[in-house]
């Protein structure tokens, strides 16, 4: 018998290839993303991360194992981590990041995450947040085996997402997620997965958004 996420990720794999096919991956992979869209990628990528840690040290308080609560309260604190890496090393040269402004798509992502947590069921908070974990593991996976280009300036954002460090982290996540399914009902498991499935499409969403520089119309 599948897993949960066996199933879920089987469900999901046609939005995995739109990523997978999307321009701004596949640019990133070769090293020639316009430097524009990547800083605006990783500006919005803050913005998303502060509010990501919060909501996994909310998601650790409601787990009942000491271990995994352990778990998610390592998981935000990498994610301040990354937050301050990623400020470090890719927004040292922008000249002025304190105008910018969510996005429609990153608000929208995070509005959905934060939703999730506050009126939702734990299982479904769990299974909201694992696509930021798995997508961006399989996508830093994808791009080390299909990248061409030496010296590619964005290498230590691949190394970050397909690193062994951050691949032990997602498979703890996958592994509480598949605990929480089994213990719950069908209908549960249902909204886990309907759950998985959207955010997985605002993964896709967060990065033509970038690769678009996207803009308030009004």
């Amino acid at each position: 018998m599948m897993k949960w996420s066996e199933h879920t990720w089987e469900k999901m794999s046609p939005t995995f290839k739109k990523i997978t096919n999307h321009a701004f991956i596949n640019e990133l992979a070769d090293g020639t993303l316009p430097l524009k869209k990547f800083e605006f990628y990783i500006q919005q990528d803050a913005f998303y991360l502060a509010d990501f840690g919060k909501i996994l040290a909310g998601i650790g308080t409601k787990l009942e194992d000491p271990k995994h609560v352990e778990h998610f309260l390592s998981f935000a604190n990498d994610t301040i981590k990354v937050e301050q890496i990623l400020h470090a090393t890719y927004l040292k040269n922008i000249d002025d990041t304190t105008n910018a402004k969510l996005s429609p798509s990153c608000l929208l992502y995070v509005g959905f995450l934060n939703k999730t947590f506050n009126l939702n069921s734990i299982e479904e908070a769990l299974a909201a947040v694992l696509p930021c974990f798995w997508i961006y593991k399989k996508v830093g996976d994808f791009i080390l085996e299909h990248q061409t280009k030496e010296n590619n300036p964005y290498q230590d954002w691949i190394n970050t997402y397909a690193g062994e460090d951050f691949g032990i982290a997602v498979q703890k996540a996958i592994q509480i997620c598949d605990l929480y399914a089994e213990k719950t009902t069908e209908e549960t498991r249902i909204k886990m997965t309907n759950s998985f499935l959207l955010a997985s499409k605002m993964e896709w969403l967060f990065w033509e958004s970038a690769y678009t520089l996207e803009k308030w119309k009004i």
